[in-house]
């Protein structure tokens, strides 16, 4: 007979360390001997409920529960393994058990409950998860975190906020796991404001520290745009996990740190995939197709189990490189994997045939998927934007609206891009009016640009120089050298002449402006002026960049 805390131990362990099927296995082993069931006690079944419910095995849970019974264990004295039946139930789903085993008990504590209103929370039911939550009268931190957790993890932020502030005021300072939960809340709300001011709360209470903790604060400057902050955190952390790291990874290729953000990942000894994902996407965000797909490679020859991000990204990579041939060999190892209907898979296949200019395959791929969302609608209006099918992209967005799909401000991008890439005029002018008025989305300075240019390409302007008066942006150098540019063409040189202005105060170095500015001033006999601007080349040393044939290449 085996030593009662080597069983005890072994199937801790098991639990403990990712193997719950093993820690199961050995439980029913001991059960096979009548003699070893003795040391059946509390802690055991505790762990057993704990596997069960890491594997979502309801079955087997609910076995054990009626073992409990049968060896007349009174579970309602007995914290640790009251709360365990409780979340093991509802982490399976089985809501209403969870329910009544919390009625049965007398005097029931807050890590019952809490592990209750986690289980309605899992299952969207806020109402309910409230309502023990509310009767609870003096909850301690871990109830707290439990229904803050909850309205977080269901897009409540607000109500999370709130409950949080009523924490505080209720004398309760909460722990860790509460500044990651509001953590998330902010990064989700967008609001650095709050991330700040929950920075300098873990701050006081040391949880900057906290690998958690930490994970959670790079995440949200990442989100809200602020990699600077988050650089500066990681820069003071002493330990790293490889959550961390995989989030710090993502941070420094957002802001363009590349070298930094594959240091990161060359240092990690125990690479996950999803460390392979994100420098995968960060070396293609950032326009290094040829090391992202060398990365690929090295995950081939290390035999990395790959999923539909992994080849989606090695296909964005190829769509960069216009590389036809090897796009589809690793569309093929995709299929080999069961993959070749995954919706990310074929939005990202769509984008890399219509960067190769096969924008049919790219329909053709397009109209095959099973499931689309709106990214899917986007990537082909702008396959269809940046080849120049005017028309098409303006079908398709009239069909994204009959299949009850929301456009948003990126789909207004690539269809003025169309529209202006065509010039059609009268249609990007609906557009325009149609995006602020029919579905209140307040136009960018991305669409200002789309118009602009194709007013100014029509001659149109009076309607391009309204919309850069009236427009809530500083008009850019870009905005203005295509009011330049239709200037040019259309042989308007007294706005020419203010845009070349406009563009050489904004961008001294810009030649290009320079040398419009020359011809406007020849073409109108201005030779006074034309000396000013070609003296005031040689002051600011612009030159002029010399014409190249491609017989010369």
């Amino acid at each position: 007979m085996k030593n009662p805390l080597v069983w005890n131990s072994m199937i801790h362990g098991y639990s403990r360390h990712g193997y719950p099927g093993k820690a199961i296995l050995l439980f029913k082993e001991m059960n096979f001997d009548p003699l070893e069931t003795l040391h059946r006690d509390a802690f055991v079944l505790s762990t057993v409920f704990g596997a069960c419910a890491d594997l979502f095995a309801l079955g087997c849970g609910k076995q054990v529960h009626a073992r409990v019974f049968i060896d007349g264990f009174e579970f309602e004295h007995d914290k640790v393994l009251c709360s365990s039946i409780v979340n093991f139930y509802g982490k399976c789903g089985d809501l209403d058990s969870a329910a009544r085993v919390v009625g049965f008990v007398k005097e029931v504590d807050d890590f019952s409950l809490s592990a209750l209103v986690s289980g309605y929370a899992n299952a969207g039911r806020m109402s309910d998860a409230r309502r023990v939550f509310d009767n609870k009268v003096d909850p301690c931190s871990v109830l707290w975190n439990s229904i803050i957790s909850g309205y977080v993890s269901n897009g409540e932020e607000m109500e999370a906020l709130a409950l949080f502030n009523k924490m505080r005021r209720n004398g309760v300072w909460g722990d860790f796991s509460a500044v990651a939960n509001i953590l998330s809340a902010a990064s989700s709300l967008l609001n650095v404001e709050l991330v700040k001011q929950m920075h300098d709360h873990a701050f006081k209470i040391g949880a900057t520290h906290d690998i958690v903790v930490a994970s959670t604060l790079l995440d949200a400057y990442s989100k809200c745009q602020h990699p600077h902050e988050a650089c500066e955190l990681f820069g003071e952390l002493k330990v790293y996990d490889a959550i961390l790291l995989n989030t710090m990874i993502t941070v420094y290729c957002n802001c363009g740190r590349v070298e930094d953000a594959k240091m990161v990942f060359n240092s990690m000894p125990n690479k996950t995939l999803i460390s392979w994902n994100s420098i995968l996407v960060g070396l293609t965000q950032n326009a290094c197709p040829s090391e992202a797909l060398d990365t690929f490679s090295r995950m081939n020859e290390l035999d990395v189990k790959m999923d539909k991000f992994s080849f989606a990204s090695v296909i964005s990579a190829c769509a960069i490189k216009s590389s036809l041939e090897l796009g589809e060999q690793v569309f093929g190892k995709a299929i080999t994997l069961g993959l070749e209907s995954d919706q990310i898979i074929s939005t990202s296949l769509v984008d890399f045939y219509c960067k190769c200019g096969l924008v049919e395959m790219g329909r053709k791929v397009f109209d095959g998927m099973i499931k689309t969302d709106e990214v899917s609608w986007n990537t082909m209006l702008m396959g269809y934007a940046t080849n120049g099918y005017g028309i098409e992209a303006l079908t398709l967005f009239n069909e994204m609206g009959y299949s009850g799909v929301r456009p948003s401000a990126i789909t207004f991008t690539g269809v003025l891009s169309a529209c202006d890439h065509c010039g059609l005029v009268e249609a990007g002018r609906n557009l325009f009016c149609t995006m602020k008025h029919e579905y209140d989305i307040n136009p960018g300075i991305e669409h200002y640009s789309c118009m602009v240019d194709l007013f100014a390409r029509a001659g149109c302007f009076g309607e391009a120089m309204y919309l850069i008066e009236e427009m809530p942006f500083q008009a850019d150098a870009y905005m203005w050298l295509s009011v330049l540019r239709g200037c040019v063409s259309h042989g308007n040189k007294i706005i020419g002449k203010m845009a070349a202005e406009k563009i050489i105060q904004l961008d001294p170095e810009n030649s290009g402006a320079y040398i419009q500015l020359s011809n406007i001033l020849a073409t109108s006999e201005d030779w006074e002026g034309l000396a000013q601007v070609r003296e005031l080349m040689r002051s600011k040393n612009v030159q002029k960049i010399p014409g190249c044939s491609w017989m010369d290449c």
